[in-house]
């Protein structure tokens, strides 16, 4: 069982997902606003949180902002737009996922489901560290950090989850359909563009390395190492 926030300015969205998420078996608590979360998450720790993005008093970006400062809680997006700028906006503040309105409850519950699996399987490594090294290039698999020479690089919680994954498949040919199954516990087709932004962000990230990442159009990508 999952304790999950619910915010969102709608009272009936919040109730019908409330409704899905204690027939699964968890616990949920509701926000109004950005405010009403931040708050909660000061008093409360959540398993997983869903966050809307257009919301009066402090809208969905800025809440996850604050949230950030203190808790790395999985994160899933809510919005009634598409635009690639906001997902690339929302995925650079540590949003694990995101969800464009209209969708259905049972997407969410996936959703939910898939996220609370990888937290499950992300159990750390007893004894030394599982570190990759090329170059200048450092990641730690065991304490969650990345280094570009010398200097360690801040990524969203996906993106480590992206990156490690890539480098213990390295030198293979990887389909963004298993990435997507792999990474994000499921598949579908439109969220390729999800990955391919994630892919983005990551390559930015790694500065100089960023080649490590190779595309294999129509089929995926590769990890050289």
């Amino acid at each position: 069982m999952a304790k999950i926030l619910i915010c969102d300015d709608e009272p009936g969205l919040r109730s019908v997902i409330k409704r899905y998420a204690q027939f699964d078996g968890h616990e949920a608590a509701e926000a109004g606003n950005g405010i009403e979360a931040v708050e909660a998450c000061k008093k409360e720790k959540f398993d997983i949180i869903i966050m809307d993005i257009m919301m009066p008093e402090l809208d969905g970006f800025a809440a996850v902002k604050e949230i950030r400062k203190t808790s790395d809680v999985p994160i899933i997006m809510l919005s009634a737009r598409g635009e690639e700028y906001d997902k690339v906006l929302g995925f650079e503040y540590g949003v694990d996922d995101y969800v464009v309105k209209p969708f259905s409850s049972k997407e969410i519950m996936l959703r939910i489901a898939a996220i609370l699996r990888r937290k499950g399987a992300a159990a750390p490594v007893s004894g030394g560290h599982e570190i990759f090294t090329k170059d200048g290039f450092s990641a730690d698999m065991t304490a969650y950090k990345m280094l570009i020479d010398g200097k360690q690089v801040e990524l969203a919680p996906k993106l480590y989850d992206l990156l490690f994954f890539l480098i213990r498949n390295r030198n293979a040919a990887i389909p963004r359909e298993k990435i997507l199954t792999d990474v994000w516990g499921y598949k579908n087709i439109d969220d390729v563009r999800t990955l391919d932004t994630h892919m983005k962000l990551l390559r930015k990230a790694m500065g100089p390395y960023a080649g490590l990442i190779t595309t294999l159009r129509g089929h995926g990508y590769r990890f050289e190492g």
